[in-house]
């Protein structure tokens, strides 16, 4: 199954010509999950081939404006495009009484219901599951209360290889139970382990979204053997105590929870509009965890 983040912004508050506020999407088996919406959020959906109709639940950090002010238009434009199934949105408090006051003076007449989920800030937990993902709430350090998100793809069932079904004539009933990982006795009375004719498909893999944070080691453990990090990196190391005033972190910080998360792939923005050239920042972070790259906008990060 495919699993990948695209990244549609990368950029920190202040807008800037070339770069768009935070926002990514979350791709599982084509089921598709935004993750923050900051302005502009619909037409870089558009710009980057994915259908607005297509995003099955919206996750937003914290209430700042460069992470959620996308959202408004993007429910309006849903509504003009004929959705009719739940939009399921994620959320801090008190995002229910913004979307309650923004429906009622501006999208009265939706054709789909908005439902918004709290999402408690200082809780480690899942707050979102179906049959193949499952989605955690991670605490941040920030000047309001932010939560990340860990999206954690589910253990896949066993295969059962298809030469041992035709060898040992397995019914579906025989095929199930060896899936679901039980050993089974044939009509001989030969014991059949399960481990000796199944395989499984892939490992489930799994992204975290670290958002504007100061720097966190609980953040890091809750996140640990994760397969792909983004990782806020508004400032370079040289900044640190601007960084920890305003909430935020400094790329060797970012790198420090990659190492400490014991992460396979580092991936950071958020940058600060002051820095026209990004490949000092990321360098900083090599220095300290090799495999890091910039979050580019526009770019699909793969997870095999």
């Amino acid at each position: 199954m495919a699993f990948s983040v695209t990244i549609l912004g990368n950029s920190s508050a202040k807008p800037t010509p070339s770069a768009h506020p935070s926002a990514q999407v979350v791709n599982l088996n084509e089921q598709y999950y935004l993750v923050d919406a900051g302005e502009g959020v619909q037409q870089q959906l558009i710009r980057r081939g994915i259908n607005p109709l297509r995003l099955r639940a919206v996750f937003i950090s914290h209430l700042h404006g460069d992470h959620c002010y996308g959202l408004f238009p993007l429910i309006s434009t849903l509504g003009l495009e004929g959705k009719r199934t739940p939009l399921d949105i994620y959320a801090p408090a008190p995002m229910g009484d913004i979307l309650e006051h923004h429906n009622r003076y501006f999208c009265e007449e939706l054709p789909y219901e908005v439902k918004w989920h709290e999402v408690k800030t200082t809780e480690h937990r899942i707050i979102m599951e179906n049959s193949t993902l499952e989605v955690w709430s991670i605490p941040l350090r920030h000047r309001v209360p932010t939560a990340g998100y860990l999206f954690r793809e589910k253990q896949p069932s066993l295969n059962v290889r298809k030469e041992e079904i035709k060898r040992l004539g397995l019914t579906i009933a025989q095929i199930v139970s060896l899936k679901r990982g039980e050993d089974i006795t044939l009509d001989s009375g030969e014991v059949i382990t399960h481990d000796s004719v199944t395989y499984l498909p892939y490992e489930a893999r799994s992204y975290a979204y670290l958002s504007d944070t100061n720097y966190s080691a609980k953040a890091a453990e809750r996140v640990r053997g994760v397969d792909l990090l983004y990782h806020e990196a508004t400032y370079s190391a040289t900044e640190q105590t601007l960084a920890k005033g305003r909430g935020h972190s400094t790329t060797a910080e970012a790198a420090r929870v990659a190492a400490l998360a014991e992460a396979k792939r580092l991936i950071i923005g958020h940058f600060s509009s002051r820095y026209k050239e990004k490949q000092p920042l990321v360098e900083e972070c090599r220095a300290i965890f090799p495999n890091t790259d910039i979050a580019n906008e526009g770019e699909t990060f793969y997870i095999e």
